[in-house]
């Protein structure tokens, strides 16, 4: 299968009253760029989020966002932690033994006091597995989404590798004629201007002039470009950047047609084909 890099995936799931929510977007870069927004609860979980996501993935910006949320109807309970209690007590009285002045610990004091208060919402430890799940299921989303955008590619890729065989092959059998023709119109004008030229002179004169305007040879490297870039869609896998040196070369080749054209037609092909590839880069461009 040939996979985009355009997706997108959302997974939630709930556990003891918390809500984890992620989020994976992700579009065409050059290589595997990832980026995390993660809840400050959940920083933790980045190392195995970045482990998953790069055995899954092979090219592509990804941005992903891991959140946090507690259910409103979900209660709470706060309680003291007993044995600092007692400690603070018991320092407190040692205080108030050598300073019998000193202003005791109030009730605000207390329950700001770093550890003094102890909650039951769930830790790290206890959602990890929960996330770990969630980030399966998400990139199990993200890759289908991938894979259904990367089909989308490959058949319009397909469509105009089959209007670019049929420039091909309304231009290849013009190839002779517009040779014959330029050869014999070269060879009018050389006796014109060499009329001291003997007539082997000229025959060579023809020939290397006209070999110059054979386009037969770019035609050729032409359509074995556009088989391997068949061949690689049949193949699937991660082949964007193979696909994407395979447009340097079908580019080259047009411009190549282009220039030694000797007909408006051939021109007129050349220029067709330079579009359509320009069209077909711009679809590579998203290709894992």
């Amino acid at each position: 299968m040939i996979y985009s890099m355009t997706g997108f995936a959302s997974q939630s799931r709930e556990q003891d009253g918390a809500n984890i929510h992620l989020e994976l977007r992700s579009v065409n870069s050059r290589y595997l760029d990832l980026s995390f927004r993660i809840a400050d609860d959940l920083r933790a979980a980045e190392p195995s989020l970045r482990e998953q996501i790069s055995g899954r993935l092979v090219r592509g910006k990804v941005e992903c966002r891991l959140n946090l949320q507690t259910a409103a109807d979900a209660p709470r309970a706060l309680m003291p932690n007993a044995a600092l209690l007692a400690r603070l007590a018991a320092t407190e009285t040692a205080v108030l033994g050598q300073f019998p002045s000193a202003r005791p610990l109030s009730v605000s004091e207390l329950l700001h006091w770093p550890g003094i208060l102890a909650d039951d919402s769930p830790k790290f430890e206890q959602l990890q597995p929960l996330i770990n799940a969630l980030t399966r299921a998400a990139l199990d989303e993200l890759v289908a989404t991938r894979r259904r955008e990367g089909e989308k590619l490959a058949s319009m890729i397909r469509e105009r590798i089959a209007k670019m065989r049929e420039l091909a092959a309304a231009a290849a059998p013009r190839i002779p004629t517009i040779v014959e023709e330029y050869r014999a119109r070269l060879a009018r004008r050389l006796q014109e201007v060499l009329t001291s030229a003997d007539e082997e002179r000229i025959i060579q004169e023809t020939v290397l002039y006209a070999a110059r305007i054979d386009v037969a040879e770019e035609l050729s490297r032409l359509l074995a470009h556009l088989d391997e870039i068949e061949r690689i869609l049949a193949t699937g896998g991660a082949s964007g950047k193979r696909l994407d040196f395979l447009m340097q070369e079908l580019n080259r080749e047009a411009n190549t047609l282009a220039s030694k054209s000797a007909a408006s037609d051939i021109t007129g092909i050349a220029m067709e084909m330079k579009v359509l590839i320009e069209q077909i880069r711009e679809q590579v461009q998203n290709i894992e």
